[in-house]
Order: structure tokens, then sequence, then C-alpha cells
């Protein structure tokens, strides 16, 4: 679904703060507003900046400085994951895979987040990707990067890349773990993007992220993120904290779409710069319990479902199915949704032959008047070239439509 465009403000949005922040939150490229109309505030929180994120509908619902450049301590370890989980998908390496950590993983001091592993003893992915993300383990993201990139230098660069590549527009990566450097930095308005990005794009390994515990070389370390064990529906994400950065999280939730049996809505929260820790755990939770109450999602189309089926000139077929290739939601300010209303246009003129999944024409949401939303129609089946008389046909049909 493409939202409004970025570089667009909102100076209606609901965005509230204990401290003095912008006026209008310039939204991240793939993330968009809800709604200019929020109902109810969000919550104070002492958070430095903050953003709130429904996932399902790839929206903003609130936001507190998210375009304020800050360190990311640990939550580093999300792009060093994302990269992880895609060498995994892509093959290049396997779960199972034994790795012989380099010299580098002794330079972790004792007062950093580790999984204890040893230089040149073996020790598997499975055990290093869990030790990383659930442990926090700078060691196991020091080995990863190395399988993963040949070097540090190397994955550090792949990760600027990809920060790129998805939209993290105020985010420069200098190491795999967050350790304080003044080129190391983000926002969290693209913590909020990358994100969404790793729940979307890895959804075999995000799993992860909801494991409590893990244990190797038989020390046994619980998860940081302690809504784990508040709020049965959040799954993640992850936690940071360095004194420069103060106590940060990354908190998701998974809850049912009211009314909607088979579907349900993720939000997530990220809270950055933080006094405390327990401060970090309740902001997170008011700010998804906030998303939940003041704000519905709609689910607009299923799958696959047709949504129109305009004629087809010189086709076997005289129309063809059109829907969407995904579910799509969007979100509004509670009691709002019977403001959206779908209008759908396609090409004015459709020939054969159409491939299925061809953009055909246009999905936009609007709601008083105004687009709020659009996503693409796109052909749900082919339709070849009909046969030479059929074709004739249509043609004189087209010839005749022209003179008119």
């Amino acid at each position: 679904m493409r939202f409004v465009p970025a570089g667009l403000s909102f100076p209606s949005v609901s965005i509230v703060h204990h401290r003095a922040i912008k006026a209008a939150f310039v939204l991240p490229a793939v993330l968009a507003a809800a709604s200019a109309f929020a109902q109810v505030p969000p919550p104070d929180v002492t958070a430095r900046s903050w953003v709130l994120v429904d996932a399902t509908s790839n929206q903003v619902l609130a936001s507190g400085n998210p375009d304020e450049r800050v360190e990311p301590a640990s939550l580093t370890k999300l792009m060093t994951a994302y990269l992880v989980f895609d060498a995994l998908k892509a093959k290049k390496i396997n779960m199972d895979q034994t790795v012989m950590p380099s010299e580098a993983v002794r330079r972790v001091r004792t007062d950093e987040s580790r999984m204890f592993i040893e230089a040149n003893k073996p020790v598997t992915v499975h055990d290093l990707v869990y030790g990383m993300i659930v442990q926090s383990g700078n060691d196991a993201a020091i080995a990863l990067a190395e399988l993963v990139g040949g070097s540090e230098g190397n994955f550090v660069q792949l990760m600027n890349a990809a920060a790129k590549r998805i939209g993290m527009k105020h985010t420069n990566f200098a190491d795999v773990n967050g350790m304080p450097d003044p080129q190391h930095y983000t926002t969290a308005g693209d913590l909020a993007v990358l994100s969404t990005r790793l729940v979307r794009d890895f959804p075999e390994y995000y799993s992860i992220f909801s494991v409590k515990e893990f244990t190797y070389n038989k020390i046994k370390q619980p998860n940081r993120n302690r809504l784990l064990w508040l709020d049965p529906s959040v799954d993640g994400l992850k936690t940071g904290h360095t004194q420069a950065a103060g106590y940060c999280l990354i908190a998701t939730a998974k809850r049912s779409l009211v009314g909607v049996p088979d579907a349900s809505r993720r939000l997530v929260a990220v809270m950055m710069g933080e006094p405390k820790e327990h401060n970090r755990v309740q902001d997170s939770l008011k700010m998804l319990n906030y998303g939940y109450s003041a704000y519905d999602a709609l689910r607009l189309y299923k799958a696959n479902q047709v949504i129109d089926s305009p004629r087809v000139f010189k086709g076997a077929a005289d129309s063809v199915q059109a829907g969407v290739t995904t579910d799509q939601y969007i979100t509004v300010p509670k009691g709002l949704g019977d403001k959206v209303k779908p209008t759908v246009t396609h090409n004015d003129l459709l020939v054969a032959p159409i491939k299925k999944g061809q953009q055909i024409g246009t999905v936009k949401m609007m709601a008083d008047g105004k687009e709020v939303a659009q996503v693409p129609l796109v052909a749900l089946q082919d339709v070849p070239e009909a046969g030479i008389f059929g074709r004739l046909w249509d043609s004189a049909l087209l010839w005749w439509q022209k003179r008119k």
C-alpha cells in the first residue's frame, strides 16, 4: 500500500510530549501518518524520542522527536540480525553450520553483554543467533558479522547499504554492537522502519525475539525485555543501554483484530533515551495499549479478493479479475472507520495479453474527500490474446469507439 509520500508533513498529527518537540513529523520513506484527526492524545512518556507504528497497515500513529539523532546502543543488533537473517534465507549460511570465532571476540569486556563464547572454540550459527538476540551478546554479533561479511569492516558496510536500501535516512553504523562512537547514530523513526521490515521480511526467524532465556556453555541468561513476562501479546523486540544512550526499548505486540477472526494487528513502540530501566518498560506498555485502544485497523481487502472485472480488448476473455496481492489494511482513529471509502479506477483501455500480477489500475482510500492511501490494482489472472477473428472484431470496436 502506498501512503502519502515522504516529505509531506502533518501539523495536526497527534504528537504530544513533556519536552518541547517539533510541530510536524516528516515521515520516514516507508511509513506514513495514520490520520490528522486523532481523537485521543498519546500518553506522556519520559523518553527523549519515540515512535508508535502500526506495522500491519505500515502507519505512524504518534511520535515525539522522531528525527532526533540518538545512539542506538544494542538496538544496533537489529540490523546485524537483519543481515544474518537475509544470509540464512538466501542459504548462504545455515543454522547447523559451525563457526570458529576469531580473536576479535576477546575484546568484549566483562561489563558488556556477552554469551561467553571463546576464541577458536567452535560454536553453531544457531547458538550465535540466539546468543545475540536473547542474551544481546556482543561477542556473538562479532562472530556472525565475520561469518557473513568476511570481516567486521565489510559487514558494517553491508549494514549501511541495507539501511539506505530500506529507507533509514538518518542512520550511520560504525560497528555491529552499538558501542559509543560519534559516527554511530540513528533516530527513533529509522529504528521504526528497521523494526517493521525485520518483522515483515523474516517471519520465519522473528519468533526468536520472543524467547525468554537461553543457555550457552551452562550459563543461562534471561531476555532483557521484561515486557515478555508482563504482557502475553508482546513477542519482541530488543533492549539497549549505554550511559550516553540511556535506556532504550523497541517493543512489539500482536493482538487479534477486532471483528476479523482470521486477522491480527501488530504495533511497534520505539522508546529511546529513557532515564531508568523501568521507564522504558512502563512507557512502552502505555504506548502499545494506547495504540490498540485509540485507533482502529480496518482490513479493506483480502489477498486475491476480486475487486473489479474491467473489460479487456483482443483477449481470450472479455474481462479480467482484478484485486490486490496481499491483505490491505488502514488504521484510523477509533470510530472514524466509516469515513474511509475505497475508489477503484482502472486503465481506460486494457488490451491483451495481460499477465497475472500486472498493474491495471489503482485503489484509492478516501476520507472526507481526501486521499489517505493508495494501492495498485493488479490482474489476478492471465488473459492471453484472442484468436485472429477475436482480435479483428475488437479492433473494429476500438476503431468505432475512437470515432465517437
